[in-house]
């Protein structure tokens, strides 16, 4: 009886979206409690290192269309990813789906012979409308195997630090082996260490702003830079333009977030920004008087209302420079990303955020010429250390 899969998952699956292996079976499908049995195992480190993971089993009816087995496994697989990007540039999983169909022939139970599926990768990312289900992420941006959507033109101070990452994993194209900057002030390299089939070391962290370790390029005079990809003598994707901006009066508000692959886009927000802190508090009404004592007396310093716990929130608004309407796609990702942070004066620390604007309304340079936006944020460290 042919047995067999029928869809499988992208080679690199986005594990928010869905992840589906569908099986199908060409006979038997009719028999008295005929289920599709799926055995999925997760697990990091090395890709051979598969008895090492967890496993759940998993059980589908037939479809009433098709009469197959459709396994969407993108909620076990995400709720396993509970690294945040700053601990980890590389929290990728692996995956292999085993499956098989059991029925049952009058008191007698049968079980088919089990199928396997390769090896996946899965990170901590997204699809949006309209990819379809399954699509390969080296499509899904054309700059690929940088993981962002962009934009390839942006700003940045010769001060600032930041890290992008490049997907040094085989996903059907050539592996990335360093990238190349091009500059104002002269040409360098960033060697990319190759990867050890390790899930740890897919995702590979390069310089892409000046005042980073390892930024390749002289910085005295440099006013703009490219960065790319390359295999060898391979050009990987788009290159991505930096241009040197003046600094602003303002203090910059540098932010970093999570984007839809699982990894960090940056933008200086070097416009007016305004920072709030409220508080609230919980009051008890304590009981005054020497009632221990021989006699009923009070100090004249008691009070008849003491705060039983007093909690603070701070909130900060800030503004962006001028932007092109490319940055709307990855503004996008800054409004549902759950990994957000405020990188502090330009040093490797980091205070989290949370994103409290919840909507935009986005611009265009046809119908609004000019495209600023605010959002708001609440620091996810307030003001007293309560542990």
């Amino acid at each position: 009886m042919s047995y067999s899969f029928i869809q499988t998952p992208a080679t690199m699956s986005l594990a928010q979206s869905p992840v589906v292996f569908s099986v199908s079976s060409s006979t038997l499908v009719g028999q008295a409690n005929f289920q599709y049995i799926g055995e999925l195992t997760i697990w990091t480190g090395s890709v051979a290192a598969s008895g090492s993971g967890n496993t759940w089993t998993l059980a589908k009816y037939p479809s009433s269309q098709g009469l197959t087995g459709i396994f969407d496994l993108s909620r076990i697989i995400n709720s396993t990813q509970t690294e945040l990007i700053q601990q980890n540039i590389s929290p990728i999983k692996y995956f292999r789906f085993d499956s098989y169909y059991r029925y049952q022939s009058g008191s007698v139970y049968f079980t088919g012979s089990v199928i396997s599926s390769s090896v996946f990768e899965a990170a901590d990312g997204y699809q949006i409308f309209p990819e379809a289900i399954g699509a390969e992420v080296n499509t899904l941006t054309a700059l690929w195997p940088l993981m962002t959507n962009g934009p390839t033109t942006q700003s940045v101070f010769v001060n600032n630090i930041g890290t992008s990452t490049v997907f040094v994993g085989d996903v059907g194209q050539p592996i990335p082996t360093k990238i190349v900057y091009s500059g104002s002030t002269g040409n360098g390299i960033f060697t990319i260490s190759s990867s050890t089939g390790n899930s740890n070391s897919l995702v590979a962290g390069f310089p892409n702003a000046p005042a980073q370790s390892g930024f390749p390029l002289s910085t005295g005079s440099l006013s703009q830079y490219t960065l790319q990809p390359f295999s060898g003598s391979v050009a990987l994707g788009q290159k991505i333009t930096y241009t040197i901006a003046c600094q602003q009066k303002y203090p910059n508000i540098r932010i970093k977030w999570k984007n839809r692959f699982g990894q960090f886009d940056y933008l200086n927000f070097d416009m007016v920004n305004r920072q709030s802190i409220s508080t609230s508090r919980r009051n008890y009404q304590p009981q005054l008087g020497s009632f221990q004592a021989r006699t009923l007396s009070y100090n004249t310093f008691d009070s008849q209302t003491l705060a039983y716990i007093i909690d603070t929130k701070q909130n900060i608004i800030v503004n962006s420079n001028w932007l092109t309407e490319d940055y709307n796609d990855i503004l996008k990702q800054l409004l549902v990303s759950d990994e957000i942070y405020w990188m502090q004066y330009n040093t490797t620390d980091v205070t989290p955020l949370t994103i409290i604007t919840s909507n935009i309304q986005f611009k265009t340079g046809v119908v609004d010429k000019l495209i600023q936006y605010q959002f708001e944020f609440q620091l996810g460290q307030n003001y007293k250390l309560i542990i």
